[in-house]
């Protein structure tokens, strides 16, 4: 199993212009952006969309950086389309989420920014059309928009839309590191966020005539303690057929919007043991994601956090009830690391979903100290033991693994379509990473593309249960996953869902609960390929890919 980073020979030559490089005046210039695996041509292939930053003293008239589009040729390499697509914009980019909110068949952008947001409509021709304003998700211009994900909440069959919000921030007047004097480990380094007023997170609901409206008061979101909001997940945490949204707060507890299906949402975390560490403190949360790691049948959760804490992973008991299993599961080792892009995956197609973190200190200045573990950090991998336990396996992964780089968002993907899943990562001040999988398992896996008629197209929110028998054995293996859009830091990760299934040489039941509530039930399913499932018909479409190993070098 070996990650080799091939970003360059694949042509992802922009670099992320993220503040200043070794000196910060504002916490704006610290969080950096998020990335995108999104086939927005419908090919079957992975592109890589970008989120692009900027720097406090700005730039010179068309020498700004921009958000960058890349189109997968098939072949391994990437060919960057964003003037041809109308993608060009610069700005203080944070977070993509991807789905089709108008139902047409071609999944939409929404970008946050500190500032504007901009959604944009896929026009199906390979080009997009900025209509934030026109569908009333721009915003106010004030707001220091984070994380997102398209989610219908009230399964109604049109794409809703969460934003959540960092801190409200003016350059005017937000104070400096002399100020405090704002220091870390005796340095003087960005402000906040605890000190500043946190940003209140917002719900759009989709009026399903291009236009969304505001109904973070209505439904209860503004209730709630949301503050400092950075990593946005969606996922069914309590099995009820109703998608519920966890967002990770910076410094402070982490928030649980149970849906209560009537339209609104309450702050469950503190009472589900999401919140907070083990031992009760607030944690700094940057980014999240979602798995069934043990089997159960319940999403589990993992979080990433600051430099001085572990990341946390949270065991799903059932009915929204977590337990932190941060040090029996084994990622309480290291706590010299400051994780941001983080994903539950699995690495080896053995059914068992492993786990990533991306790090790497929020604070440049940290150069100038020898106790810490630098700017620049390595990722974290864990194997998932199969008993409850993870391994860090980081030193055995390759380069793409232990070399230091200071990476924020990550979203994983299987852009070459050998059948196991790569990751691209984004990074501050530098260029992007495209961590290729080299898996020499030779398991077997499936993957499912959703397209809803009732539900909404993209068939965000489906719960898919995939159950196989693994060869000589009696017990029959039960893996869950949805279809997501958002989630881990700022990124958007492939919308076909994935399952791993070592050996076995068939999938003896795929089940897809739609938003709507509709069941498809699929049996004696052949391994080794995409299966197009539209809501109430089933497969309509296959695609194999042995054509594409051949490219591997």
């Amino acid at each position: 199993m070996t990650f080799l980073n091939v970003a360059r020979e694949s042509g992802l030559d922009s670099k992320t212009i993220y503040g200043g490089e070794h000196k910060n005046k504002y916490l704006l210039e610290t969080t950096g952006c998020g990335v995108a695996f999104y086939d927005y041509d419908n090919d079957g292939w992975l592109d890589i969309f970008l989120v692009n930053g900027t720097r406090l003293e700005g730039f010179p008239v068309g020498q700004e950086p921009s958000n960058h589009l890349f189109k997968n040729n098939r072949d391994g390499t990437f060919t960057d389309v964003t003037e041809k697509a109308g993608l060009v914009h610069s700005g203080w980019g944070q977070g993509v989420c991807v789905g089709d909110y108008d139902n047409d068949g071609f999944d939409d952008l929404f970008v946050t920014y500190f500032g504007k947001n901009v959604l944009y409509h896929n026009n199906g021709n390979g080009t997009f059309t900025d209509v934030s304003e026109k569908a009333g998700v721009a915003g106010n211009g004030k707001r220091w928009n984070t994380g997102c994900a398209f989610v219908d909440y009230d399964r109604d069959g049109q794409l809703d839309l969460f934003v959540a919000n960092y801190i409200d921030m003016d350059l005017k007047t937000a104070p400096v590191p002399e100020s405090g004097p704002c220091l870390y480990k005796g340095i003087l380094v960005a402000c906040g966020p605890p000190g500043l007023i946190g940003g209140k997170n917002i719900l759009y609901h989709n009026n399903g005539n291009g236009t969304f409206t505001d109904v973070s008061e209505k439904s209860g979101i503004l209730k709630a303690n949301g503050t400092y909001g950075l990593g946005v997940l969606t996922a069914d945490l309590d099995n009820d057929g109703w998608p519920d949204i966890y967002v990770a707060n910076d410094s402070t507890a982490s928030a649980l919007y149970q849906n209560k299906k009537n339209g609104t949402f309450a702050d469950i975390a503190l009472e589900a043991g999401c919140a907070l560490s083990a031992d009760g403190k607030p944690q700094a949360g940057m980014g999240i994601s979602a798995a069934d790691y043990d089997l159960d049948g319940n999403l589990d959760l993992v979080k990433t956090n600051f430099a001085g804490d572990t990341p946390s992973l949270y065991h799903n008991l059932g009915g929204a009830n977590f337990e932190d299993a941060t040090f029996q599961g084994g990622l309480g080792k290291h706590t010299q690391y400051l994780g941001w892009g983080c994903g539950f995956f699995d690495m080896e197609n053995d059914g068992w979903a492993d786990i990533l973190i991306c790090n790497g200190h929020v604070y440049p200045e940290v150069e100038q100290l020898k106790t810490e573990a630098g700017y620049p950090q390595r990722k974290l991998l864990y194997k998932n033991l199969r008993n409850g336990r993870f391994d860090d396996v980081s030193y055995d992964a390759g380069p793409g693994i232990s070399v230091p780089v200071a990476a924020r968002g990550c979203a994983f993907g299987d852009f070459d379509n050998d059948g196991d899943l790569d990751l691209v990562v984004n990074t501050v001040n530098d260029f992007p990473q495209l961590l290729r999988c080299d898996s020499t398992a030779g398991n077997n896996w499936i993957k499912v593309k959703t397209i809803g008629t009732k539900s909404n197209r993209s068939g965000i929110g489906a719960r898919i249960r995939c159950v196989t028998r693994p060869l000589g054995e009696n017990n029959a293996h039960s893996q869950i996953d949805e279809v997501r859009s958002g989630g881990g830091y700022f990124s958007q990760n492939d919308l076909r869902v994935h399952f791993g299934i070592g050996k076995a040489d068939k999938v003896e039941l795929l089940e897809i609960r739609w938003p709507s509530g509709l069941v498809d039930t699929l049996k004696g399913v052949t391994p080794n390929q995409v299966l197009f499932v539209k809501e109430g018909e089933g497969i309509v479409r296959t695609m194999t890919f042995e054509q594409s190993k051949a490219k591997k070098r």
